[in-house]
């Protein structure tokens, strides 16, 4: 639907303003204006979901469940083994079967409820939100075609898009972090820098900060999507068959 893709759109150009301002306003936003600006697109997106039916109360009732449950895998293993989580694991299936928009809302709730749940509520919250939100929606992207119930390629499809998300999910965050520490002269963030300047103190920030953490996330999503991947969306593609949704473009109507 061209009104759900919109939707997406400017949810999506809302985060990429948030994540870029400080590089050419030059000062650091405030943290509470963000976290209300982050949960109100993100209530907004729902709203527009709700509006044109694409979602009814049963798939509001399923994205609760899956929030809850990604939750808890990620308070179990809170710190992760590297940079690798759980977490990802349902943003990613739930993304593929139920399309982008839902992808989104999913990542976004997930990690909102989970940062309530292990205490993680700072700064970085609304910027994680928007990140978590674009593996969803990645995965929803990755989807479209999918027809029927889940294949062998349809998990081999997720296992690359659990290992680009692993590493854009941390360099996205980096972006954040980079511009919020400002921390050292030769790999850190300055106001006003050049665009050449700053795309290799960038650079140079990741490799040295997260390049081998990413990976431990990246190597865990396909090792997750890979294991268990095939059961999770075949339950999901059941799930959604029994709550009768129709198959639209970006199948994710919910009748009510």
């Amino acid at each position: 639907m061209a009104r759900e893709r919109v939707a997406l759109i400017a949810v999506s150009l809302v985060g990429l303003a948030m994540f870029s301002w400080p590089l050419f306003a030059g000062v650091l936003p405030g943290a509470a204006p963000m976290v209300a600006l982050s949960v109100s697109a993100a209530a907004a997106l729902t709203g527009m979901e709700i509006a044109t039916r694409r979602i009814g109360p049963r798939g509001l009732a399923l994205m609760a469940a899956l929030a809850a449950l990604d939750a808890a895998a990620r308070a179990a293993v809170v710190t992760g083994i590297g940079g690798f989580s759980p977490f990802f694991l349902l943003v990613l299936c739930g993304g593929y079967v139920f399309g982008a928009s839902y992808g989104f809302l999913l990542g976004a709730f997930s990690l909102l409820v989970s940062a309530l749940v292990t205490g993680g509520v700072g700064p970085w919250l609304p910027y994680q939100l928007f990140a978590a939100g674009w593996v969803g929606a990645a995965a929803g992207m990755a989807g479209r075609r999918r027809h029927g119930r889940p294949t062998r390629w349809d998990v081999a499809v997720l296992v690359v898009i659990g290992v680009a998300c692993g590493y854009g999910f941390g360099a996205v965050m980096d972006v954040w972090n980079w511009t919020f520490y400002q921390s050292s002269a030769g790999i850190g963030f300055r106001p006003g820098m050049p665009v050449g300047r700053m795309l290799d103190h960038f650079g140079r920030f990741y490799v040295a900060t997260s390049l081998v953490y990413d990976t431990f996330r990246a190597g865990g999503n396909a090792v997750m999507v890979a294991a268990l991947g095939s059961p999770v969306l075949i339950a999901l593609a059941r799930v959604q068959s029994r709550m009768r949704f129709t198959i639209g473009s970006d199948r994710v109507l919910d009748t009510p």
